[in-house]
Protein backbone atom coordinates (compact mmCIF):
# COMPACT_ATOMS: atom_id res chain seq x y z
CA UNK A 1 0.00 0.00 0.00
CA UNK A 2 2.39 2.74 -1.17
CA UNK A 3 1.90 6.32 -0.06
CA UNK A 4 2.49 8.80 -2.88
CA UNK A 5 3.93 12.31 -2.58
CA UNK A 6 3.44 14.86 -5.36
CA UNK A 7 6.77 16.29 -6.57
CA UNK A 8 7.44 19.86 -5.44
CA UNK A 9 7.91 21.13 -8.99
CA UNK A 10 4.18 20.59 -9.62
CA UNK A 11 3.50 23.52 -7.27
CA UNK A 12 5.90 26.08 -8.71
CA UNK A 13 4.54 29.21 -10.36
CA UNK A 14 0.87 28.60 -9.61
CA UNK A 15 -1.26 31.68 -10.19
CA UNK A 16 -1.95 33.57 -6.96
CA UNK A 17 -0.36 30.96 -4.70
CA UNK A 18 2.89 32.27 -3.27
CA UNK A 19 2.83 30.87 0.25
CA UNK A 20 5.46 29.06 2.34
CA UNK A 21 4.72 25.34 2.82
CA UNK A 22 4.64 23.83 6.32
CA UNK A 23 4.52 20.14 7.18
CA UNK A 24 3.53 17.99 10.13
CA UNK A 25 3.96 14.20 10.26
CA UNK A 26 1.31 12.08 11.96
CA UNK A 27 1.19 8.35 12.57
CA UNK A 28 -1.40 6.05 11.04
CA UNK A 29 -1.82 2.53 12.45
CA UNK A 30 -1.88 0.87 9.02
CA UNK A 31 0.09 3.20 6.79
CA UNK A 32 2.78 4.46 9.13
CA UNK A 33 3.89 8.07 8.83
CA UNK A 34 1.77 10.52 6.82
CA UNK A 35 2.97 14.04 6.05
CA UNK A 36 0.29 16.72 6.14
CA UNK A 37 0.91 20.06 4.45
CA UNK A 38 -0.55 23.31 5.73
CA UNK A 39 -0.21 27.04 5.21
CA UNK A 40 0.47 29.22 8.24
CA UNK A 41 0.27 32.93 7.39
CA UNK A 42 -0.02 36.10 9.45
CA UNK A 43 1.18 36.89 12.97
CA UNK A 44 1.86 33.94 15.27
CA UNK A 45 0.09 35.69 18.13
CA UNK A 46 -3.00 36.53 16.10
CA UNK A 47 -6.38 34.84 16.54
CA UNK A 48 -6.37 31.54 14.66
CA UNK A 49 -8.50 31.07 11.55
CA UNK A 50 -8.64 27.47 10.32
CA UNK A 51 -9.66 27.14 6.65
CA UNK A 52 -10.70 23.60 5.69
CA UNK A 53 -11.22 22.63 2.06
CA UNK A 54 -13.19 19.78 0.55
CA UNK A 55 -13.45 17.67 -2.60
CA UNK A 56 -11.50 17.72 -4.94
CA UNK A 57 -9.64 20.91 -4.01
CA UNK A 58 -6.76 21.85 -1.71
CA UNK A 59 -5.47 24.94 0.10
CA UNK A 60 -5.18 26.70 -3.26
CA UNK A 61 -8.94 27.28 -2.88
CA UNK A 62 -8.18 29.79 -0.11
CA UNK A 63 -5.59 31.91 -1.93
CA UNK A 64 -8.02 34.87 -2.18
CA UNK A 65 -8.99 34.74 1.50
CA UNK A 66 -5.59 34.33 3.15
CA UNK A 67 -4.00 37.75 2.41
CA UNK A 68 -6.90 39.92 3.69
CA UNK A 69 -7.34 37.74 6.79
CA UNK A 70 -3.61 37.86 7.57
CA UNK A 71 -3.64 41.57 6.83
CA UNK A 72 -6.37 42.01 9.44
CA UNK A 73 -4.10 40.42 12.04
CA UNK A 74 -5.28 36.79 12.00
CA UNK A 75 -3.04 33.75 12.03
CA UNK A 76 -4.42 31.88 9.02
CA UNK A 77 -3.94 28.11 8.83
CA UNK A 78 -5.07 26.14 5.78
CA UNK A 79 -4.27 22.41 5.67
CA UNK A 80 -4.40 20.03 2.75
CA UNK A 81 -6.42 16.95 3.66
CA UNK A 82 -4.63 13.62 3.30
CA UNK A 83 -4.91 12.64 -0.36
CA UNK A 84 -4.96 16.24 -1.57
CA UNK A 85 -2.65 19.16 -2.31
CA UNK A 86 0.88 18.78 -0.98
CA UNK A 87 -0.17 16.25 1.67
CA UNK A 88 0.69 12.57 1.29
CA UNK A 89 -1.63 10.44 -0.81
CA UNK A 90 -2.29 6.80 0.09
CA UNK A 91 -2.65 5.02 -3.22
CA UNK A 92 -5.48 2.56 -2.50
CA UNK A 93 -9.16 3.47 -2.29
CA UNK A 94 -9.42 1.16 0.74
CA UNK A 95 -6.94 3.39 2.59
CA UNK A 96 -9.62 6.08 2.91
CA UNK A 97 -12.66 6.24 5.17
CA UNK A 98 -14.60 9.05 6.78
CA UNK A 99 -13.43 7.91 10.22
CA UNK A 100 -9.79 7.88 9.16
CA UNK A 101 -10.03 11.40 7.70
CA UNK A 102 -11.41 12.60 11.04
CA UNK A 103 -8.66 10.75 12.91
CA UNK A 104 -5.91 12.15 10.67
CA UNK A 105 -7.07 15.74 11.11
CA UNK A 106 -7.67 15.24 14.84
CA UNK A 107 -4.04 14.21 15.24
CA UNK A 108 -2.91 17.18 13.18
CA UNK A 109 -5.11 19.64 15.14
CA UNK A 110 -3.97 18.41 18.54
CA UNK A 111 -0.31 18.13 17.52
CA UNK A 112 -0.36 21.82 16.57
CA UNK A 113 -2.35 22.45 19.78
CA UNK A 114 -4.62 24.95 18.03
CA UNK A 115 -6.95 26.78 20.42
CA UNK A 116 -9.50 29.60 20.33
CA UNK A 117 -10.00 28.67 16.68
CA UNK A 118 -12.37 30.26 14.19
CA UNK A 119 -13.26 27.51 11.72
CA UNK A 120 -14.26 28.25 8.14
CA UNK A 121 -15.37 25.06 6.41
CA UNK A 122 -16.83 24.12 3.04
CA UNK A 123 -17.83 20.79 1.45
CA UNK A 124 -15.82 17.96 3.11
CA UNK A 125 -14.08 20.65 5.14
CA UNK A 126 -17.39 20.80 7.00
CA UNK A 127 -18.03 17.07 7.17
CA UNK A 128 -14.62 16.71 8.83
CA UNK A 129 -14.40 20.14 10.47
CA UNK A 130 -17.76 19.92 12.24
CA UNK A 131 -16.72 16.53 13.60
CA UNK A 132 -13.61 18.22 15.02
CA UNK A 133 -15.78 20.91 16.61
CA UNK A 134 -17.92 18.20 18.21
CA UNK A 135 -14.87 16.28 19.43
CA UNK A 136 -12.97 19.33 20.71
CA UNK A 137 -15.55 22.09 21.36
CA UNK A 138 -13.21 23.73 23.85
CA UNK A 139 -10.70 24.44 21.05
CA UNK A 140 -13.15 26.40 18.88
CA UNK A 141 -14.29 29.99 19.45
CA UNK A 142 -16.69 30.22 16.51
CA UNK A 143 -17.61 28.58 13.19
CA UNK A 144 -18.49 29.87 9.74
CA UNK A 145 -19.94 27.22 7.41
CA UNK A 146 -20.24 27.60 3.63
CA UNK A 147 -21.93 25.06 1.36
CA UNK A 148 -21.56 22.11 3.70
CA UNK A 149 -23.50 19.95 6.14
CA UNK A 150 -23.13 17.01 8.54
CA UNK A 151 -25.28 14.23 7.04
CA UNK A 152 -26.66 11.32 9.04
CA UNK A 153 -28.05 9.29 6.13
CA UNK A 154 -31.67 10.21 6.79
CA UNK A 155 -33.89 11.44 3.98
CA UNK A 156 -33.07 11.31 0.30
CA UNK A 157 -29.90 12.87 -1.13
CA UNK A 158 -30.38 15.62 -3.67
CA UNK A 159 -30.57 14.74 -7.34
CA UNK A 160 -27.46 16.87 -7.91
CA UNK A 161 -25.51 14.83 -5.36
CA UNK A 162 -26.68 11.52 -6.86
CA UNK A 163 -25.50 12.68 -10.30
CA UNK A 164 -22.16 13.85 -8.87
CA UNK A 165 -21.62 10.52 -7.11
CA UNK A 166 -22.24 8.53 -10.28
CA UNK A 167 -20.04 10.85 -12.33
CA UNK A 168 -17.15 10.62 -9.85
CA UNK A 169 -17.07 6.84 -10.06
CA UNK A 170 -17.43 6.47 -13.82
CA UNK A 171 -15.55 9.35 -15.48
CA UNK A 172 -12.27 8.02 -16.98
CA UNK A 173 -10.27 11.17 -16.19
CA UNK A 174 -11.07 12.74 -12.82
CA UNK A 175 -10.21 16.31 -13.82
CA UNK A 176 -10.26 18.45 -10.66
CA UNK A 177 -9.85 21.73 -12.51
CA UNK A 178 -12.78 20.94 -14.78
CA UNK A 179 -14.88 19.89 -11.76
CA UNK A 180 -14.16 23.16 -9.94
CA UNK A 181 -14.93 25.17 -13.06
CA UNK A 182 -18.23 23.37 -13.47
CA UNK A 183 -19.37 24.10 -9.90
CA UNK A 184 -18.66 27.83 -9.79
CA UNK A 185 -20.92 30.70 -10.84
CA UNK A 186 -18.12 32.83 -12.28
CA UNK A 187 -15.55 31.99 -14.98
CA UNK A 188 -12.44 30.03 -13.98
CA UNK A 189 -9.31 30.54 -16.09
CA UNK A 190 -7.26 27.75 -17.64
CA UNK A 191 -4.37 28.68 -15.32
CA UNK A 192 -6.53 28.26 -12.24
CA UNK A 193 -7.96 24.96 -13.48
CA UNK A 194 -4.38 23.74 -14.01
CA UNK A 195 -3.53 24.68 -10.41
CA UNK A 196 -6.36 22.50 -9.11
CA UNK A 197 -4.91 19.62 -11.12
CA UNK A 198 -1.34 20.24 -9.93
CA UNK A 199 -1.47 17.79 -6.97
CA UNK A 200 -2.40 14.89 -9.27
CA UNK A 201 0.28 14.04 -11.83
CA UNK A 202 -1.77 11.03 -12.96
CA UNK A 203 -4.76 8.91 -11.94
CA UNK A 204 -2.73 6.92 -9.40
CA UNK A 205 -2.64 10.01 -7.17
CA UNK A 206 -6.45 10.39 -7.15
CA UNK A 207 -7.56 7.51 -4.91
CA UNK A 208 -8.62 9.94 -2.16
CA UNK A 209 -10.48 12.20 -4.56
CA UNK A 210 -12.29 9.25 -6.11
CA UNK A 211 -13.16 7.83 -2.69
CA UNK A 212 -14.70 10.94 -1.10
CA UNK A 213 -18.13 10.94 -2.84
CA UNK A 214 -18.79 7.37 -1.72
CA UNK A 215 -17.89 8.18 1.91
CA UNK A 216 -20.74 10.67 2.42
CA UNK A 217 -23.33 8.98 4.67
CA UNK A 218 -26.32 8.50 2.37
CA UNK A 219 -28.26 5.90 4.39
CA UNK A 220 -28.87 5.29 8.13
CA UNK A 221 -26.76 2.12 8.08
CA UNK A 222 -23.65 3.93 6.80
CA UNK A 223 -20.77 3.32 9.27
CA UNK A 224 -20.44 7.05 9.97
CA UNK A 225 -24.14 7.84 10.29
CA UNK A 226 -23.99 6.99 14.00
CA UNK A 227 -20.86 9.05 14.76
CA UNK A 228 -22.39 12.01 12.90
CA UNK A 229 -25.55 11.71 15.01
CA UNK A 230 -23.37 11.73 18.11
CA UNK A 231 -21.61 14.83 16.78
CA UNK A 232 -24.99 16.49 16.33
CA UNK A 233 -25.75 15.98 20.03
CA UNK A 234 -22.75 18.21 20.77
CA UNK A 235 -23.52 20.71 18.02
CA UNK A 236 -27.09 20.97 19.33
CA UNK A 237 -25.55 22.47 22.48
CA UNK A 238 -22.86 24.56 20.75
CA UNK A 239 -23.73 28.11 21.81
CA UNK A 240 -20.62 29.87 20.54
CA UNK A 241 -21.12 32.06 17.44
CA UNK A 242 -22.05 29.99 14.38
CA UNK A 243 -22.47 31.75 11.03
CA UNK A 244 -23.55 30.49 7.61
CA UNK A 245 -22.37 32.08 4.36
CA UNK A 246 -23.66 29.89 1.54
CA UNK A 247 -23.32 30.55 -2.17
CA UNK A 248 -26.64 31.17 -3.90
CA UNK A 249 -25.91 28.88 -6.87
CA UNK A 250 -25.15 25.48 -5.30
CA UNK A 251 -27.76 22.78 -5.97
CA UNK A 252 -25.90 20.19 -3.86
CA UNK A 253 -26.12 21.95 -0.48
CA UNK A 254 -29.06 24.28 -1.08
CA UNK A 255 -31.16 24.61 2.07
CA UNK A 256 -28.57 23.14 4.42
CA UNK A 257 -27.81 26.59 5.81
CA UNK A 258 -31.36 26.89 7.14
CA UNK A 259 -31.02 23.54 8.93
CA UNK A 260 -27.72 24.55 10.54
CA UNK A 261 -29.28 27.83 11.65
CA UNK A 262 -32.26 26.02 13.18
CA UNK A 263 -30.37 23.30 15.03
CA UNK A 264 -27.23 24.99 16.38
CA UNK A 265 -27.88 27.41 19.28
CA UNK A 266 -24.91 29.62 18.42
CA UNK A 267 -26.49 30.43 15.06
CA UNK A 268 -29.34 32.36 16.67
CA UNK A 269 -29.17 36.07 15.96
CA UNK A 270 -26.10 35.85 13.72
CA UNK A 271 -25.91 37.91 10.49
CA UNK A 272 -26.18 34.92 8.16
CA UNK A 273 -25.31 35.65 4.56
CA UNK A 274 -26.22 34.40 1.13
CA UNK A 275 -23.31 35.13 -1.19
CA UNK A 276 -24.54 36.19 -4.62
CA UNK A 277 -23.07 34.71 -7.80
CA UNK A 278 -21.30 32.00 -5.83
CA UNK A 279 -21.54 28.30 -6.56
CA UNK A 280 -20.45 25.25 -4.58
CA UNK A 281 -16.87 26.53 -4.47
CA UNK A 282 -17.80 29.81 -2.87
CA UNK A 283 -14.15 30.61 -2.07
CA UNK A 284 -13.28 30.52 -5.76
CA UNK A 285 -16.21 32.72 -6.72
CA UNK A 286 -16.17 35.18 -3.83
CA UNK A 287 -13.06 34.66 -1.73
CA UNK A 288 -12.50 38.34 -0.97
CA UNK A 289 -16.13 38.79 0.10
CA UNK A 290 -15.94 35.74 2.35
CA UNK A 291 -12.75 37.09 3.92
CA UNK A 292 -14.55 40.36 4.69
CA UNK A 293 -17.42 38.38 6.25
CA UNK A 294 -14.93 36.54 8.48
CA UNK A 295 -13.15 39.76 9.43
CA UNK A 296 -16.47 41.23 10.56
CA UNK A 297 -17.49 37.98 12.28
CA UNK A 298 -14.25 38.01 14.29
CA UNK A 299 -14.45 41.76 14.88
CA UNK A 300 -11.04 42.25 13.28
CA UNK A 301 -12.02 45.25 11.15
CA UNK A 302 -11.10 47.87 13.75
CA UNK A 303 -7.76 46.14 14.29
CA UNK A 304 -6.79 45.94 10.64
CA UNK A 305 -3.22 47.23 10.18
CA UNK A 306 -1.96 49.23 7.23
CA UNK A 307 0.46 46.46 6.25
CA UNK A 308 0.34 42.67 6.31
CA UNK A 309 1.90 41.37 9.51
CA UNK A 310 4.49 38.63 9.48
CA UNK A 311 4.38 35.70 11.89
CA UNK A 312 6.31 37.61 14.52
CA UNK A 313 3.63 40.31 14.50
CA UNK A 314 5.73 43.01 12.87
CA UNK A 315 4.83 44.90 9.71
CA UNK A 316 6.19 43.37 6.54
Amino acid sequence: MPVLRTPDDRFRGLQGYDFTPNYLTIEDERLGELRIHYLDEGPRNGPVVLLMHGEPTWSYLYRKMIPPLAGAGARVIAPDLVGFGRSDKPSERSDYSYARHVAWMSRWLTALDLRDVTLFCQDWGGLIGLRLVAAYPERFARVCASNTFLPTGEGSPSEAFVRWREFSQTVPDFDSGWIVGGATARPVSDEVRAAYNAPFPDESFKAGARAFPMLVPASPDDPEAGPNKQAWTVLAQFDKPFLTAFGDSDPVTRGADAILQALIPGAKGQPHRTVERAGHFSQEDAGEELADILIDFMDLGAKKPTAVLDRAGTAA
